[in-house]
């Protein structure tokens, strides 16, 4: 009898464990299937196409890796900002970053920074500003797949100043500068500087528009024809002095100006709202242009023009995280920001 017992207790806790892996496993089928449809989903939303069945399965293995840390991420609540799955969710932060951002800034230390700052004595900045309400800002535009944010960075400045200067706003052309400037730092889509694209176009007598002057997005040869139908200018351009969010506020309190920050982490890849108050380094390889500030309750930001299309932050902007303790600027906006004079 109590060999029977034990017998069928044995039985009832095999039978238990069974079940219980069986409903671990179904889970997971189950857990695999809603995200498998999740990426079909989003691929259709994206209109993704994958050469075969095997690049397939790797891109949707980065994608479940980087819905899980989406998902995690937002599900704690523990920051001012959100994530979202967005265009770029079936790339790995390295590739991500090693096809847009493009920014050399470590190539900077060479370079002699501009002696004058016309705004060093403002000492009336208003306590928010918005170059959009003004009138001094184009719409979000989308560099792709080329790692031209340079170029973005700059025209989006010098399409502030002409705005400011003639009550023109256009909508200027990066490719030419990916095509035309191609001397010394500056190389298409493989990267290069704002204060040189400044010196290319001060060079060139300005830039045609992005109607003459189309953005394709690779690196072509220069149309001379485009390039002379310059509709825009700048006589000069000064460097914010370097390490100073103060020195940055005079300058944005009076123009668009272009910035550089560390774009690296998986936060900025994903980042759907919010202050953006994430964790970042100073190594800049992202140009970006700054065309406000304000404060979102008792955080302060910067208002910041990105070049990565509307869905992506807040219909293609972010706001940063402003007067942080670190003199550089959250992830170092406030190393290297410069800004085209008319």
């Amino acid at each position: 009898m109590q060999v029977d017992l034990i017998f069928n207790f044995t039985q009832v806790v095999y039978s238990l464990v069974l079940g219980i892996l069986a409903f671990q496993a179904t889970s997971r089928t189950l857990q695999d299937v809603s995200m498998q449809e999740r990426h079909e989903q989003w691929m259709a939303r994206y209109d993704i196409v994958y050469k075969d069945s095997q690049e397939k399965e790797k891109r949707f293995n980065i994608f479940k890796d980087n819905v899980k840390y989406i998902d995690d991420f937002n599900n704690a609540a523990t920051k001012p900002y959100k994530l979202a799955v967005n265009k770029f969710a079936d790339l790995t932060n390295e590739e991500f970053t090693a096809s847009r951002n493009r920014f050399k800034g470590h190539m900077c230390s060479s370079i002699t920074r501009t002696p004058t700052f016309k705004y060093e004595n403002v000492t009336a900045a208003p306590s928010s500003i918005d170059w959009r309400q003004k009138g001094a800002v184009t719409p979000i535009k989308n560099q792709g797949q080329c790692g031209c944010c340079w170029a973005f960075s700059a025209v989006a400045a010098m399409e502030g100043i002409t705005k400011l200067s003639t009550g023109n706003l256009i909508s200027l052309s990066e490719q030419e500068l990916v095509d035309c400037d191609t001397s010394g730092v500056d190389q298409g889509c493989e990267g290069g500087l704002m204060d040189d694209a400044f010196k290319f176009i001060i060079q060139n007598h300005g830039l045609a528009t992005e109607t003459k002057y189309p953005y394709e997005g690779v690196d072509g040869s220069c149309n001379s024809n485009g390039k002379a139908n310059h509709a825009a200018s700048i006589k000069g351009y000064e460097d914010v002095p370097a390490n100073s969010e103060q020195a940055l506020q005079k300058a944005v309190a009076n123009q668009p100006v272009s910035v550089a920050i560390d774009a690296s982490g998986s936060d900025f890849q994903f980042y759907s709202s919010g202050v953006f108050t994430g964790s970042c380094g100073t190594e800049l390889d992202h140009g970006v242009t700054a065309v406000g500030y304000g404060a979102d309750g008792s955080t302060a930001y910067w208002l910041v023009k990105n070049s990565w299309g509307t869905e992506w932050g807040e219909e293609g902007y972010i706001r940063m995280q402003r007067n942080v303790d670190a003199k550089e600027g959250l992830c170092g906006i406030a190393m290297q920001a410069s800004y085209p004079t008319a």
